[in-house]
Formats: structure tokens, C-alpha cells, sequence
């Protein structure tokens, strides 16, 4: 393969290489096909925890198949992978976030799934989340909530990410022990 995946494919990309990253990636880190064990995202929420208000929720019909990455045309690659956000700007109220996740896994076991995910504003690190999920069963379908406070900002913080909207980035890493399996990015927009 080479090339863009370079380092990937050469085992540079491990869970303390990217928390060392202090800006979001250029590119994505792996290719699609690095997803050996079959992960694939069924649904998704993330909602103000303290008021169990939906922010945004995602899902898919139990019966539609996994998204077969052989098939997806390369020039279509990074759309697979990105999601724009956009959040009310009641947002920078809340005090604690929870983010619901359910997912299945392929045919082979997954010894320890880690989720990295790395927050920034105009290209400077914000905030670094870790999360282990552990053990996963081959064939299975799992779910995975965090929740985690909603990080202090000042007035004229708040009022610079409503004027810039999307230069709020995150880069999700998903690793197996130190193998980077995914790695998604997202940009946040503020409105109201």
C-alpha cells in the first residue's frame, strides 16, 4: 500500500503517538480496510446528561448490513469517515455531556477496543478523551456510554467558536492493543 499509510503500515501509529498529537491530522491515518474485526457503528446519541435532551442521534435499521469498505469507491473514502455537527448554542451551558454508542463486531474476537479522541479549536488541542471498552465477543452487538463535563470556557471563548464555525475538530482513533483499526474526524458548528 504505502504512501499516505506509510506509517501506519510500518506500525508507527500506536495509542501514544496519537495522544501526542497537538493538532488535528492532515489526513486519516489508516485506510478503511485497517478495520479487520468488523466493527461497524449502529447507532449513535450525544445528549445534554443533565437534562436528557437529544442533541443528536443517529440510527440504523437492525436488519441493514454493514457497510462493506471494499466497496467504497477511494475518491468516497474520507465522506465514509467525517460527520459536520451542528449544536445549539445552549450548548456551552451544559455542564455534562453522554455519548451512547452501539456498535457490532465481525466474525473475530476483539481483545480490547480503546477509543482516543482528540478535541481542537482553530488547529490547538482543547481536550484528549480515553476510553477502554474492553473484551468484545465475536458476532455481538455492544453499547458504550460515557459521560464527561462540558470544559469551562470564558465568555469570549464561547463567542469565538459560534464565529468560527467548524475550525472545532476531533479526531477519533479506535485501536486493538496498539493497532489503529479507525480513525474518524469530525467539525463542530455552534448556531442560535
Amino acid at each position: 500500500m504505502g504512501g499516505k499509510y506509510a506509517a501506519w503500515e510500518a506500525g508507527e501509529i500506536t495509542p501514544e503517538a496519537v495522544l501526542a498529537h497537538k493538532a488535528p491530522t492532515e489526513g486519516f491515518l489508516c485506510p478503511l480496510a485497517a478495520n479487520k474485526y468488523g466493527i461497524d457503528f449502529r447507532e449513535f446519541e450525544i445528549k445534554d446528561y443533565d437534562k436528557a435532551l437529544s442533541l443528536f442521534h443517529v440510527t440504523r435499521p437492525a436488519d441493514a448490513p454493514a457497510i462493506d469498505v471494499t466497496q467504497v469507491p477511494e475518491h468516497m473514502e474520507d465522506q465514509v469517515r467525517s460527520i459536520q455537527y451542528t449544536f445549539p448554542k445552549a450548548f456551552f451551558d451544559m455542564e455534562t455531556i453522554k455519548t451512547s454508542l452501539v456498535f457490532s463486531v465481525g466474525s473475530e474476537p476483539v481483545p480490547s477496543l480503546r477509543m482516543i479522541e482528540r478535541h481542537y479549536f482553530k488547529g490547538e488541542l482543547q481536550r484528549s478523551y480515553d476510553f477502554t471498552f474492553g473484551f468484545c465477543i465475536p458476532g455481538s452487538t455492544n453499547s458504550w456510554e460515557a459521560v464527561y463535563p462540558v470544559p469551562q470556557m470564558s465568555a469570549a471563548q464561547k463567542e469565538d467558536m459560534l464565529n468560527c464555525p467548524h475550525e472545532t475538530a476531533s479526531d477519533s482513533f479506535y485501536f486493538v492493543g496498539d493497532t489503529l483499526i479507525m480513525h474518524n474526524k469530525a467539525s463542530y458548528a455552534y448556531s442560535g
